[in-house]
């Protein structure tokens, strides 16, 4: 009898100091403060359907983390040796028992295996649910919250709560507590004479570049494939279409890649591409409506150069169904997934990926919290280890908002402090992309928008710095002290031309600016660069920033003239080496394809 009643007894404290999941209480997982420019419009109608994604942990990240950066380290015996899909899979796979609870917790909720998607790693889990479904989930009240300058409306909340016990087996759960606007990079837009589109010549008087290439005189009004070609010092370099060569450029917030303006900009300034065409890519629904007024400026941008500068190279445009406009007066089922996760969700389940892609959006840091921005760098992380080279453009902020007045400038902060603090960018942010600034003219100079500085999530690595640390060196003690984290990664890593691009958007013929241009234009040369590679035998260059820092270091253009304000200040200076305006600099490809075919 005792021994029964002991046994008892033993049971009972078992199941009073470990409750099953359904008594489990709940805690707050996550908070943000209001973020700032958004405003409560009404209570977000509770027939609404969010697309939820929730993030396991990747308990073996870090030897991911490892792989990936022996694999990109031109000084290490495995550099080149890309991973195969499954043994990224394997090592980001979530723990046996964060599965188990975490799908226990979805079926307690109504939510079967038949609503459950997982991917390919088991790492995210998506269910698609009503307003009341997820506000029960997550103990927390959704609300349609609206921009104060834009007027876009979106479903968020400030905060969400899970059972203790689910703490430790859930990283991040969204859409919940992300305001980022997702807004692609371009400063300006600039209409020319629509009869004509014709630029005159300022001078016969050619140009040297710093490559010592004689660039045409119009390239420093007007910039063409051409014309980058020639500055980057790129123009032998015939690349082959028949070496399983690839290019990538995404597309999010319906912006159409039109392909009768990818026509007409061949037959201007890419003849011997006419009738060439590239591979459109769904993800999630995504469109690409060929109407010739629905053409998207950044969209036409990005094809007509990237395209332009790497063809016959394969290419890809990955259109990827955004966030549209929530309209609060309705119930109709949108949407209101983060569309970075969407894309990577696609892209990490395909068994080929073009080695090159090129990003073109982004948002401030701040709004994005950092538990997501993490979990979306890891899977730039994984990209990167199956041996794709990612860039993005740096932002067309300068520091913050481009703003050099004290008095009207908006770099405050979202922490509840409402301190003036210079603004970094994400995905720009991430260690394991290229970030891409902006120059202009001939001899280059940093344009002022070029986006830049110093992370607040992500430390700096190691591979910045010898870099980073010499810039420090000549950086004037206590300048914009408080205003930035100078222990964070720092970016950009590179730079190219970011202004003055001549293109054809719904048929006219124009100008167009932003560290947009930049990044497809880095990104194309860096196909060229594969290109070399592939017919010499070797891999794709994967992740580029420790080869960038390192070997391939001299294959730079240092920019040292120009700065880039912002936040009420002058922003930093582009100087000699490394600095957060112009990164490393801008490429001399033929320098650069000398070195990345001797590694």
């Amino acid at each position: 009898m005792r021994s029964l009643l002991s046994c008892l007894a033993i049971l009972t404290f078992s199941v009073l100091a470990f409750p099953s999941p359904r008594e489990s209480h709940s805690q707050i997982k996550e908070r943000v403060f209001p973020p700032r420019d958004w405003e409560i419009h009404s209570v977000a109608p509770s027939s609404h359907r969010i697309e939820l994604k929730i993030g396991l942990p990747q308990p073996n990240f870090n030897i991911l983390e490892k792989h990936l950066y022996e694999v990109s380290d031109p000084s290490h015996s495995r550099y080149g040796q890309h991973l195969s899909k499954e043994e990224v899979e394997a090592l980001v796979a979530p723990h046996p028992e964060s599965l188990a609870l975490v799908t226990e917790w979805l079926v307690s909720h109504g939510i079967g295996e038949q609503d459950m998607t997982r991917s390919p790693a088991q790492d995210w889990i998506t269910i698609t649910v009503p307003v009341r479904v997820a506000e029960k989930m997550l103990d927390t009240t959704y609300y349609v919250w609206k921009h104060t300058s834009s007027g876009e409306s979106i479903v968020r909340t400030t905060s969400y709560s899970l059972p203790i016990y689910l703490h430790e087996h859930v990283d991040v759960i969204q859409p919940t507590t992300t305001f980022a606007r997702l807004r692609s990079f371009k400063s300006t837009i600039h209409r020319l004479d629509m009869e004509t589109g014709q630029i005159v010549e300022q001078s016969n008087t050619p140009i040297i570049s710093a490559s010592g290439i004689s660039v045409d005189p119009s390239c420093n009004t007007t910039v063409t494939v051409t014309c980058l070609k020639q500055l980057y010092n790129a123009t032998d370099i015939t690349p082959s279409a028949s070496i399983s060569n690839s290019f990538g450029i995404t597309g999010y917030l319906d912006q159409f890649a039109n392909f009768q303006d990818l026509q007409s900009f061949f037959a201007a300034q890419v003849p011997e591409a006419v009738n060439s065409s590239f591979t459109v890519l769904s993800v999630a629904g995504g469109q690409n409506n060929q109407t010739l007024s629905e053409a998207g400026d950044e969209a036409d941008l990005d094809i007509e150069f990237g395209f332009g500068i790497t063809f016959p190279i394969n290419g890809t445009f990955f259109t990827t169904a955004g966030s549209p406009p929530f309209i609060p007066d309705l119930n109709t089922p949108t949407d209101t997934n983060e569309p970075y996760i969407t894309w990577l969700d696609f892209i990490l389940a395909q068994a080929e990926i073009p080695l090159v892609i090129t990003t073109s959006y982004g948002d401030d840091e701040q709004t994005v919290p950092e538990s997501f921005a993490k979990r979306a760098c890891a899977g730039f992380a994984q990209l990167g280890a199956r041996g794709v080279s990612l860039t993005f453009s740096s932002g067309d902020g300068g520091v913050g908002d481009g703003d050099p007045d004290p008095a009207t400038q908006t770099c405050i902060t979202n922490d509840g402090t409402n301190k003036t603090e210079f603004l970094p960018l994400f995905p720009a942010s991430c260690p394991y992309v290229t970030a891409v600034g902006g120059t202009i003219h001939v001899p280059e100079v940093a344009v002022d928008f070029s986006g830049g500085g110093f992370s607040n999530y992500f430390p700096r690595p190691s591979y910045q710095d010898a870099a980073v640390a010499a810039f420090f060196e000549n950086f004037p003690n206590g300048t914009y002290a408080g205003l930035f984290n100078p222990d964070g990664r720092a970016f950009p890593d590179v730079a190219a031309q970011a202004d003055n691009f001549q293109v054809i958007i719904g048929g006219q013929t124009g100008l167009i600016g932003g560290t947009s241009a930049a990044s497809p234009t880095f990104a194309g040369f860096v196909a060229l660069l594969n290109d070399a590679r592939l017919k010499a035998g070797l891999p794709s260059l994967g992740f580029l920033n420790p080869l960038f820092y390192s070997t391939a270091i001299s294959g730079f253009n240092d920019i040292t003239t120009g700065n880039a304000p912002g936040c009420g200040t002058e922003g930093f200076n582009a100087t000699v080496g490394w600095d957060p305006v112009t990164g490393l600099g801008t490429p001399d490809v033929g320098k650069l394809v000398a070195l990345v075919t001797s590694t």
